[in-house]
This record gives C-alpha cells, structure tokens and sequence, in this order.
C-alpha cells in the first residue's frame, strides 16, 4: 500500500471510528479527487434514522454535487466491500476506482462492479476486519437490518 493509499484508507477508518462512538455500525468511506479528500462520510442510518446512509453514500453526500469527470477521475475508499445501494451509486456516477479495507465480514457488489470496469482493490485490513467483527458480534440483529436481511 502506498503512502496515499494508507492516509486515505486511515481517513476512512477515522470516520468508521466515528460512526461507532456515535453508536452506528462502523463502516467508513472517503471519496479522493486529484490527490484530496472531497468528501467523507461514515454510516448514519442508526444516527439520523435514515434508510440509506450508508458510508459510501454519506460521502457522496458530503462530497456535494460534482461534475461528471470528478466522480470518473476519483477514487472512493471504503472499509468495507459495497452493498448492492452503493454499489449503484458508483455506477451511476462513473467511479472507476474504488479500494475496500476488507471483504471477509461482508462481500458486497464486487463481481458486479467489476464487470462494468470498475478496479478494485481488497486490502484485506485487519483493523478493517476487527472492527466489523466485533460490532456483528455485539449488534447481529442491527447488521442483518443494515444489509437488507
């Protein structure tokens, strides 16, 4: 992992810390544009009693409006591997390049997204992993709420 690539990841992780102090689930997400951070974001379904902020889409959300060619020139980090609503947002918008903390916990969208040319990398971090575990662990049912189930 490259010295970018571990600040941006730690940033995503800072805001999955952030969600679980909040008393969410900690999944954290950052999208990156020429080198910074245009918006971060963390999962606050529990938090704002929403159905779809899940960390991807708060950064989106928190990016604010871009033009086409910012979401197709950037790079969105994730903890984790993106769900089937995420997923659909990076295809909606053109992301070409997402980089996921971890994929064990939870396999998202992946063989979708890189089908439609999306590159992806796993990098199977374990305080990515750890955090997870430990919340599905203590929290299944608010999980299996989370992912749809």
């Amino acid at each position: 992992m490259d010295q970018d690539t571990s600040i941006f990841m730690q940033a995503a992780i800072d805001e999955a810390r952030k969600g679980l102090e909040e008393g969410g689930i900690p999944i954290g997400s950052v999208l990156v544009h020429e080198g910074r951070i245009i918006g971060r974001g963390h999962n606050r379904r529990v938090q704002q009693g929403s159905a779809i902020l899940h960390g991807e889409m708060d950064a989106l959300e928190n990016a604010g409006r871009q033009p086409a060619r910012v979401y197709q020139q950037a790079t969105l980090y994730t903890t984790l591997s993106p769900c089937a609503m995420c997923s659909g947002a990076i295809l909606l918008y053109g992301i070409k390049h997402v980089i996921i903390g971890e994929n064990v916990t939870f396999m998202g969208e992946e063989q979708l997204l890189g089908d439609r040319g999306v590159r992806l990398e796993v990098h199977d971090d374990e305080t990515c992993k750890a955090l997870m575990r430990r919340f599905i662990e203590a929290n299944p049912e608010l999980w299996n709420e989370d992912i749809g189930r």
